[in-house]
C-alpha cells in the first residue's frame, strides 16, 4: 500500500529548499520541525496526503493561516502538516446571498473580496489569520453582535475524513458534523477545504473609532465599559485593550454600522470617563473594515505569546482587579501582551448553546490576557504568569474559547464546549472513531 500513494500538491520534504519557510508560524513560540509539508492545490491532494499519513503512521496537522496560538496544533515534530493556503476561491452568489469559500483564504482577503462588491463577512482583530481554522472554533470579532459568530454564518462545508473520503456536509446532509464544525475547533474531525457562507448586505457607510486612556485609569475604564458595552446598539462592536504597565495604555477600537452621530449618541458613557483622546469617523464600508483590521506583525512575528481566555457573566467585582492588575505590572513592557475585551449579546444570544457547538452564548463579554516574550530563556516565566492569572481569574469567568487555547487547562473538553462536550465526542466517534486527528487537547472519540 505503501508505493501506490504519492504525496499530490506542492510538497516539501525536511531537508527541501523552502522548508524553513514552510515551517515559520506567526507565534515563533509554536514552530515545529515535521517531516512533510504538504501544499493542497485542490481537494484530492488533501486525500492523497491523509492516506499517505496513514500509510505511514505519521501524525497529521491541518493548517489554515499559522496563527494557532499554543504548540503541536497546526504542525508536530516528524508529522505531516496538510496546509490549505493555496485553496483561495472565493464565489459569491448575489442571488442566494452565499459565498464558497477555500479553506486557505484569510479573513482579511475574504472581507475585502466581499466589501468590494458590497457584501459583508463577519471578522476578528486580524487580517491574516486563515478562515479555515477561526470559522470551526467559533469566530468572534467585532459584527458579532449583528452578524452572529463566522460559524453562524456556515450553512454548508467540504471536508476529507481519515480515511480520505470526501465529505459535503449541510443541514440535509451530515448535519451532525455540521453542527459540529459549528464551534467544535478545527483539527478534530477531518481537514476542512471549502466553506459555504450566508453572507449579508454591507451598508454603505459605517462609523469607525479609536479611544484611548492613560494606564492608570484602567480600573475605572474597564468598569465602565463592562457595564456599557454588552447593553449598547447592537450594531456596536467595541474591542478594549488593557496593555502593560511599562509603556502600555488603555485603548477602545470598534466599529457601529450607521451614522457618526448616532455613534457619538451610544458612545457617550464611555466617552464621559477619564480623559478620554478620540478618532471617530464615518467611512465607505471597505475602508472601515480598512481601518479595523490593521495590517498584522508579518511572519514570523518576533513575539511569543501565551494566551488564556474566558467570558464573562457580570462585570469584575473589585477583587478581580487585584490579578489583573498583577498581570499588567509583571507584564514585560514593549510586547504586545495585555487584557482584551470584547462585548457579547445581540446576535450571538439569539441562537441556543445547543444550536450548535459554540456553547457559550449568554456571557456579557469575552475576555483573553497574553504574556509576549522575546528571549527564549523568558517562556516559562511568562507563561507561568499567563496560567496563574487564569487560576486566580476563575471565580470570575466561565468557560475559554477554543481558538484562542490554554493547555494549562486540565480536562478543558467541558470548559471549552460546556454542556455539548458530551454530543461532540459522540461526532467524533462517527467521523473519526480511530482518533486520527488529534492534538494535545482535541475531542476523544465516545
Amino acid at each position: 500500500m505503501r508505493s501506490q500513494i504519492k504525496l499530490t500538491g506542492r510538497v516539501i520534504f525536511k531537508g527541501d529548499p523552502g522548508y524553513d519557510s514552510a515551517r515559520k508560524n506567526w507565534d515563533p513560540h509554536t514552530d515545529r520541525f515535521p517531516k512533510v509539508f504538504v501544499f493542497a492545490q485542490k481537494t484530492q491532494d488533501v486525500v492523497n496526503a491523509i492516506r499517505w499519513a496513514r500509510a505511514n503512521k505519521v501524525p497529521i496537522r491541518p493548517r489554515s493561516g499559522r496563527h494557532a496560538l499554543e504548540t503541536n496544533l497546526s504542525q508536530v515534530n516528524g508529522g505531516i502538516v496538510i496546509d490549505t493556503s493555496n485553496l483561495k476561491s472565493i464565489k459569491l452568489n448575489k442571488k442566494c446571498g452565499t459565498a464558497v469559500v477555500g479553506t486557505g483564504n484569510r479573513v482579511g482577503r475574504l472581507v475585502d473580496k466581499l466589501a468590494r462588491q458590497g457584501y459583508m463577512a463577519p471578522f476578528g482583530d486580524s487580517p491574516s489569520v486563515g478562515i479555515g481554522g477561526i470559522t470551526p472554533g467559533g469566530g468572534i470579532g467585532p459584527l458579532q453582535r449583528t452578524t452572529g459568530l463566522i460559524s453562524d454564518n456556515l450553512i454548508g462545508l467540504e471536508m476529507v475524513d481519515a480515511k480520505g473520503r470526501v465529505i459535503r456536509a449541510t443541514k440535509k446532509r451530515h448535519s451532525d458534523l455540521l453542527w459540529a464544525s459549528r464551534g467544535g475547533g478545527g483539527g478534530n474531525f477531518g481537514v476542512y477545504t471549502k466553506y459555504k457562507f450566508k453572507v449579508r448586505r454591507a451598508p454603505e457607510k459605517a462609523t469607525v473609532f479609536t479611544v484611548t486612556w492613560p494606564w492608570k485609569q484602567f480600573v475605572k475604564v474597564v468598569k465602565a465599559w463592562q457595564r456599557w458595552a454588552p447593553f449598547t446598539s447592537t450594531k456596536l462592536g467595541s474591542e478594549l485593550t488593557v496593555g502593560p504597565k511599562k509603556g502600555g495604555n488603555v485603548s477602545m477600537l470598534g466599529i457601529y454600522l450607521g451614522s457618526k452621530k448616532e455613534a457619538i449618541h451610544f458612545l457617550e458613557p464611555i466617552l464621559s470617563v477619564g480623559t478620554p483622546t478620540k478618532v471617530i469617523k464615518y467611512l465607505p464600508y471597505l475602508e472601515a473594515t480598512k481601518y479595523m483590521l490593521a495590517p498584522d506583525p508579518i511572519l514570523t512575528q518576533k513575539f511569543s505569546n501565551q494566551f488564556s481566555s474566558g467570558f464573562g457573566r457580570r462585570p469584575f467585582p473589585d477583587k478581580a482587579f487585584k490579578p489583573m492588575r498583577e498581570f499588567l505590572e509583571k507584564a514585560e513592557g514593549g510586547t504586545p501582551a495585555g487584557f482584551f475585551f470584547l462585548n457579547w449579546g445581540g446576535a450571538i444570544k439569539r441562537k441556543s448553546p445547543r444550536a450548535t457547538a459554540f456553547y457559550w452564548r449568554d456571557p456579557q463579554y469575552y475576555v483573553e490576557w497574553n504574556s509576549s516574550w522575546v528571549k527564549p530563556s523568558h517562556a516559562a516565566r511568562n507563561i507561568a504568569l499567563a496560567r496563574n492569572t487564569r487560576k486566580k481569574l476563575q471565580p470570575y469567568i466561565v468557560g475559554s474559547y477554543i481558538n484562542v487555547p490554554d493547555q494549562g487547562i486540565k480536562c478543558s473538553g467541558p470548559v471549552y464546549y460546556g454542556k455539548n462536550y458530551a454530543r461532540l465526542r459522540k461526532v467524533k466517534a462517527k467521523y473519526d472513531p480511530k482518533n486520527v486527528f488529534q492534538n494535545p487537547q482535541s475531542i476523544p472519540p465516545a
